[in-house]
């Protein structure tokens, strides 16, 4: 991992609280935990409207305000029934389970989402004042630090069922229009663009010239793309995906195919050709089961056994079960046993933000959702691991592809659990210093957080070594279970400056 400064810890603000258990701390954030101030919310203008401070250390995000002029569940409800749909409750019967919000604000379109059921995740640029990303986080609502201004953002070709840009500041047309086809290549067949600006509305006695002005360039270059335009209203205009792979190469005026099979997108440079088309991923969002669970030919498609994947979620459910009962000060106490199923459990909503360092099949994400645990999860895959990020997209899950020998694009303090099952001994042929990783780590954990390492035992109580040169306390847990494996159950302690 490779850093410009020397290494060091770095420490919360001073004024820095532990956020409100989910769902409250969706709504009500300590100001002192993100670096936007209070003088640059009153010097907004039309952020305020959507924000309100309660008190002097509080942030409140109001519900019924928020996106768009008329609330955030009426602009949600307005694109539902743009696409044909009575009402966005029923977003997963068009197959739409996941959406990209570039530029989210202060998230508060995710946050709707997210009360649906649905996987939103906000990509924004880094900003210094910490807007957006850190604040969507804050939120507990999925988010990472990103843009693709030059580069492919680190997910593969047919990624997400939607792909939403309210006032994001991104002009679409320029680049050769390189921008559009990036989201070409994030968009399953059948996927929608949800394009929002005011500067398309059109107004006065010119309005139809105006909006032809805007629209054009847009216009020209999804039909190239083989785009429908089929819905707009007001600021709002809605493109949608073919279905038809050879829709691309039938167009006199097209854009080119990219040649070869779709690499493994981490970070490369933007292209100005069509991806995706000779995937075997190729499926219309509208033949797709509404459920996260994957049939039987969906698995095939990724060249997963059924019964490999089935057996791979039973080994998470049990997983969980027994790190829930890890998750409390007890196991660092001076307590005679382990606690175990006699122990009153952690709360439901004890964590929200959860990383997933080398997440495999998602089964962690899936177990979750399975116990009704009130988190979400951001699922890496390393980029030098076997390519599962395309099935954990496929399920309707939150990941990206990473290289953990870099940071990760996220602000610190964001995750409240880091999980990693064999992350270590994978790491061990490459050419990171662990003691960066763990470094890593604590940046983004937020303090009280927790850490749960599975792996081989040389490789544990190494890390074990490393932990508590970074002052977080730690425990060796035997699964007595006659293999090598062992867990790391480690607590970040909060210390102040």
């Amino acid at each position: 991992m490779s850093r410009l400064t020397e290494q060091c810890l770095v420490r919360p603000p001073k004024d820095y609280k532990i956020p409100l258990r989910w769902p409250a701390g969706r709504d009500v954030i300590w100001s002192a935990n993100v670096k936007i101030t209070k003088d640059q919310f009153l010097s907004s203008g039309s952020m305020t409207k959507r924000l309100m401070l309660l008190e002097e250390n509080q942030i409140a995000f109001q519900s019924e305000d928020g996106l768009i002029f008329d609330g955030v569940k009426d602009y949600s409800r307005q694109v539902a029934e743009m696409i044909g749909l009575g009402s966005d409750s029923e977003f997963p019967q068009a197959g739409v389970r996941s959406i990209l919000d570039i530029g989210c604000g202060f998230g508060s379109f995710g946050a709707h989402l997210v009360s649906l059921k649905l996987m939103a995740v906000c990509v924004a640029a880094y900003e210094a004042t910490g807007s957006q990303v850190q604040l969507a986080l804050e939120r507990g609502l999925p988010a990472m630090i990103g843009n693709f201004i030059s580069r492919q953002l680190p997910y593969p070709s047919l990624s997400f069922d939607m792909v939403h840009c309210a006032q994001c500041g991104i002009i679409w047309d320029e680049k050769d229009g390189m921008f559009l086809i990036e989201v070409d290549r994030l968009l399953k067949p059948g996927g929608y663009f949800v394009l929002t600006s005011p500067a398309s509305k059109p107004r006065g006695s010119s309005s139809s010239l105006k909006k032809k002005s805007v629209l054009k360039p847009i216009e020209e270059l999804s039909e190239k793309i083989c785009w429908s335009l089929i819905a707009q209203q007001d600021e709002t205009f809605i493109w949608q995906k073919t279905v038809d792979a050879h829709c691309y190469a039938s167009r006199k005026d097209g854009i080119p195919l990219c040649k070869g099979h779709d690499a493994v997108t981490y970070y490369q440079p933007l292209v100005s050709c069509i991806s995706g088309t000779t995937s075997k991923r190729w499926i219309s969002i509208q033949n797709r089961s509404s459920s996260s669970q994957l049939s039987p030919a969906e698995l095939e498609v990724h060249g997963v056994q059924p019964e490999e994947f089935s057996e791979d979620l039973q080994v998470w459910r049990s997983a969980l079960r027994n790190y829930w009962s890890l998750l409390t000060p007890l196991i660092f106490s001076d307590h005679p046993k382990r606690p175990g199923d006699e122990d009153p459990l952690p709360p439901f909503n004890m964590i929200r933000n959860v990383m997933d360092m080398n997440a495999h099949y998602g089964g962690l994400n899936a177990a979750f959702l399975e116990e009704k645990k009130s988190v979400w999860v951001m699922n890496i895959v390393p980029v030098n691991a076997q390519n599962t990020l395309p099935l954990i997209l496929d399920q309707g899950f939150a990941g990206v592809l990473h290289d953990w020998c870099e940071p990760f694009p996220t602000y610190p303090r964001t995750y409240d659990m880091l999980h990693a099952n064999g992350l270590l001994s994978h790491l061990s042929t490459e050419r990171c210093d662990l003691m960066d990783l763990f470094l890593e780590m604590d940046r983004i954990l937020r303090p009280e957080g927790w850490v749960v390492l599975s792996d081989k035992l040389g490789a544990i109580e190494m890390a074990r070594t490393l932990v508590t040169q970074i002052r977080w306390e730690a425990r060796v847990i035997d699964l007595q279970n006659g293999s090598d494996q062992r867990l790391l159950v480690c607590q970040k302690p909060f210390m102040k400056k």
